[in-house]
């Protein structure tokens, strides 16, 4: 079995009612009124903006601008702000970088550790994100992909800290079809994708593997479930990258359960006590 990009492609008009009808479901069911999501520039968070407002309407959503201005670029924060503008929606820019510099007091900060400092710049924003949502009774709306999820490509409890994740069963590829199908303005749908959590970071570059090719990896593993031995084969993926991958998907494992915890009891939350998302006791 051969896999292409073209076996990536998405019915996006099926795609965008799936999602707008999940997101009013969801509301619905939670009384909630508002949605709050932050905007980056990026193609993510363009996309569910669109979604979002396609669902709710654009009185009913928020979006925060959340730029340190020491290191974000000033084209993503001209495309957010633009975005918000196309939209209608109310927007508020709030630069961390004050806040950040106060983390930089603490007597155990170290100038050298840059993912440390980049995953405090993403828990800030998640922080405002919920101080608003709290204040205003929203619902915070996240911006992850499904390539993104899959290999832990994302803060823990930093942008991975939301109430829902409307793209999250779309791979990177997938978001960029819909992006364009939703209208969101070319070539914010096809910017290289990056967190800018710290100078000059680009997401394949840090990654060392494409976009293309990790979601071709991801599809045949996760949708085709073709043996990890002949995914090179299948997909025209080198052997190496293809080790990148599946180590990112091992080490990150952590970052898409919750916290462990050890037995002790009868039934144990997480083990075999669960319960469902939406209910009441009578």
């Amino acid at each position: 079995m051969k896999i292409t990009l073209d076996d990536l492609k998405i019915d996006c008009g099926y795609v965008e009612r799936r999602i707008t009808d999940f997101i009013k479901e969801y509301f619905e069911k939670t009384g909630i009124g508002r949605a709050v999501l932050g905007l980056s520039g990026g193609v993510d968070s363009a996309t569910v903006a669109y979604l979002t407002v396609k669902a709710l309407g654009n009185s009913r959503v928020k979006v925060l601008i959340m730029p340190d201005s020491s290191v974000t670029p000033s084209k993503d924060i001209e495309d957010a702000k633009s975005l918000a503008k196309l939209l209608a929606v109310d927007s508020y820019t709030i630069d961390i970088a004050n806040i950040v510099r106060e983390y930089t007091k603490t007597p155990f900060y170290q100038e050298e550790q840059k993912v440390a400092l980049g995953n405090l710049r993403a828990r800030i924003r998640m922080t405002l994100l919920y101080y608003y949502a709290n204040a205003n009774n929203a619902i915070v709306v996240g911006t992850g992909d499904k390539s993104e999820i899959l290999i832990g490509y994302f803060t823990k409890y930093g942008d991975g800290a939301v109430d829902i994740l409307p793209i999250g069963d779309l791979y990177k590829t997938q978001v960029r079809q819909l992006a364009l199908h939703l209208g969101v303005p070319r070539e914010i749908a096809l910017k290289p994708s990056s967190p800018a959590l710290w100078p000059g970071q680009t997401a394949e570059k840090e990654l060392g593997v494409s976009y293309d090719e990790i979601d071709l990896v991801l599809y045949a593993l996760f949708d085709k479930r073709i043996p990890i031995q002949d995914i090179s084969n299948a997909t025209g993926v080198e052997e190496e990258k293809i080790k990148i991958i599946l180590e990112r998907i091992s080490s990150s494992a952590h970052k898409r359960r919750m916290p462990p915890i050890p037995k002790v009891s009868a039934r144990t939350i997480g083990l075999d006590l669960r319960l469902p998302q939406f209910f009441k006791f009578d």
